[in-house]
């Protein structure tokens, strides 16, 4: 029997919406009887939910068209809606959004107030000569003209599509490049770990390379940056003329509402259209069902604009809540400079990175000790898996009643298959339940349904937040190599995980990370778990290394300041292995980097490490925060003994 780290309490699972929502629609003994009939009635789940959330617009009598095809189905095709006139459902003196910087700088708007500047922006936007369907691009970090922007530029049916300011210049132009956007919303710069970045050289270049670009509406961020040097006319963000009046367009419910980019780190990032309708009715059931959000929480993550997060957080709105904007560096100019933001600002909602927890934890940050956390309920942890430890830390030195929802997904959906669930116990490496309406399985290579067993994480019914389809595709033959080469109307997401008993999930890394030494498959992430249990090892990625007709495990590591890898401490790793996993697992070499190559979402990249010791190219090193970093894995004299 696995014991819980946490329980929710009677009233807590009484008042929670999801308990609301299920008695709404029928009668269930548990969730797992709830997520069954949200599967097996899924067009009746999915029309429910549309009510109980309260989506503004016409459903229409049709819920899904062409139910056994993926690709090729199609959820509420007679109905119109818009979705900036879901997120902005009030004009009232609440209030919508709470900004802040590393600088300090703190800013504050009312739902009236984001209402007037998304009104002045789509005002603006329109006299650009922007008409639905245009792309709008933004080259912006996490502050509030980002959203205003998507909520002008989305309320009459112009698409959005972003970038955050660290992403090198072939990146953005990677990018943009593909969907052409016609205005460019950029900042001058940005603040990050007490620096001050112009971001200019490369808005002049991104107008140079991509010529769809007519306007140009600039942010200010920086003191004194480089002049902007464009060919196209620019106008400031804070001289765009008033406008109070926001129409409202109403738009079938598949209108393409986001371009987004996969990392893109193995070649040209695909282009991914998402549909309006589907990501707001995901979203909803998301955030009012599975994280219980209200009008009166203060909602935060730790995102920049170059992730979905970022669209994941600013739906929000939608529920009425407050969203925290944060810019900058999460540990300057103290380790604990978000829990700061957090104990000040009366969160209620914290979303995070796994990285993030696994880093407080390294530094041996102690919240309870030093923050109040008074209204802390919920926290939300993505981007890779968080590690047993990571969990006990959080219930340890955070936060006891608190509930920690490790969550799964990715762009390609801009939501999740698994995710957090107020009304259940939180159990250590555990994902808390499959979400509702997401027909999640896991396979083995034959296409067999496994359970308690590693394998593929498949979706095996259509849902409405599948992408609309890949942008420059017509015939959408990149769409359905994407998800659907493996098995037939099967969506094929790409990691390695387990579904338990419980029915909760875990989630063992990315399928084409997975090692294969002497054919026995291993998630890197089981390996990730043990190594975050020794002290002196404050990071790590794992690869495997083709030796002959096998498979060697790989282990880089990176120390605390001052430790060097001794033999004694590779022991003491391989032993910490062996003794939580299997031989198999055990890496044939420990070598020591001062640096983990990761996206500029703070994914690792196994690939592109595996791709360096192998002597082979790394397509696209502008999708990494820090390339640089790849260096170091090259021509390693101690693999090619």
């Amino acid at each position: 029997m696995v014991k819980p780290l946490w329980t929710p309490d009677a009233a807590r699972i009484a008042n929670a919406q999801i308990t609301a929502f299920a008695d709404a629609v029928g009668s269930f003994s548990s969730y797992a009887e709830l997520h069954a009939w949200s599967c097996d009635e899924s067009p009746t789940f999915w029309s429910r939910l549309w009510d109980f959330t309260g989506v503004i617009g016409d459903k229409g009598d049709v819920i899904l068209e062409n139910p056994d095809a993926m690709p090729g189905a199609r959820w509420f095709p007679q109905a119109r809606l818009n979705f900036a006139r879901n997120l902005l459902r009030e004009k009232s003196d609440r209030t919508a959004i709470v900004a802040r910087l590393e600088t300090g700088q703190r800013r504050e708007f009312s739902y009236a107030q984001v209402f007037d500047h998304a009104a002045t922006m789509a005002a603006a936007l329109k006299s650009f000569d922007v008409v639905a369907g245009d792309r709008v691009a933004a080259f912006m970090p996490n502050v509030p003209e980002t959203v205003f922007g998507l909520l002008g530029a989305s309320s009459f049916g112009a698409v959005w599509t972003s970038c955050s300011p660290d992403f090198g210049i072939n990146g953005v132009i990677d990018r943009f490049g593909q969907s052409t956007p016609s205005v460019l919303i950029a900042c001058d710069g940005y603040h990050y770990g007490g620096k001050v970045i112009d971001t200019i050289p490369i808005v002049n270049q991104v107008c140079q390379a991509v010529p769809s670009i007519r306007h140009v509406i600039l942010v200010t961020i920086i003191d004194s940056p480089t002049a902007i040097d464009v060919p196209v006319p620019v106008v400031h963000v804070d001289d765009l003329p008033p406008a109070s009046e926001l129409e409202f367009t109403a738009l079938p419910f598949d209108h393409p509402l986001y371009v987004m980019y996969s990392s893109g780190t193995t070649g040209v990032p695909k282009c991914i259209v998402h549909g309006a309708g589907g990501t707001l009715l995901q979203h909803l059931k998301e955030h009012r069902l599975h994280t219980d959000i209200t009008p009166d929480d203060r909602m935060f993550y730790f995102t920049t604009c170059g992730w979905m997060m970022w669209n994941w957080l600013v739906t929000g709105l939608a529920s009425g809540c407050t969203l925290m904007l944060f810019d900058g560096s999460p540990t300057w100019p103290r380790a604990h400079s978000l829990i700061d933001v957090a104990d000040e600002e009366g969160l209620t909602i914290f979303g995070t990175s796994a990285k993030y927890i696994s880093s407080l934890q390294k530094l041996r940050v102690k919240p309870r000790e030093t923050h109040k956390l008074t209204r802390l309920r919920t926290i939300l942890s993505t981007g890779s898996p968080l590690s047993d430890e990571g969990f006990e830390y959080v219930y340890r030195d955070f936060k006891t009643d608190v509930c920690l929802s490790s969550i799964s997904g990715g762009t390609d959906i801009v939501s999740c298959f698994a995710l957090g669930n107020p009304a259940l116990p939180v159990v250590a490496g555990e994902l808390q339940c499959l979400g509702l309406g997401m027909a999640v399985d896991i396979f083995d290579d034959a296409g067999s349904s496994l359970r308690h067993a590693k394998g593929e994480l498949v979706c095996t019914q259509p849902f409405p937040s599948m992408p609309i389809g890949f942008w420059n595709d017509d015939d959408g033959s990149r769409y359905a190599d994407a998800y659907f080469d493996t098995w037939d109307n099967v969506w094929a997401h790409g990691d390695y995980g387990e579904i338990t008993d419980r029915g909760s999930m875990v989630i063992y890394g990315r399928s084409d990370a997975v090692l294969n030494p002497g054919g026995v498959r291993i998630g890197t992430a089981e390996i990730y778990r043990q190594v975050e249990k020794v002290d002196a090892v404050v990071d790590a990625i794992c690869v495997g290394q083709q030796v002959d007709d096998d498979v060697s495990v790989i282990l880089f590591v990176v120390l605390r300041e001052g430790v060097t890898l001794s033999r004694e401490l590779s022991q003491d790793i391989r032993a910490v292995i062996r003794a939580n996993t299997t031989p198999r697992h055990v890496p044939r070499r420990i070598i020591q980097v001062t640096d983990v190559p990761r996206t500029i979402s703070g994914k690792i990249v196994e690939l592109a490490v595996r791709n360096v010791i192998h002597g082979e190219p790394v397509k696209n090193v502008d999708a990494l925060a820090n390339p640089g970093a790849l260096e170091q894995y090259r021509d390693l004299p101690e693999l090619q003994q």
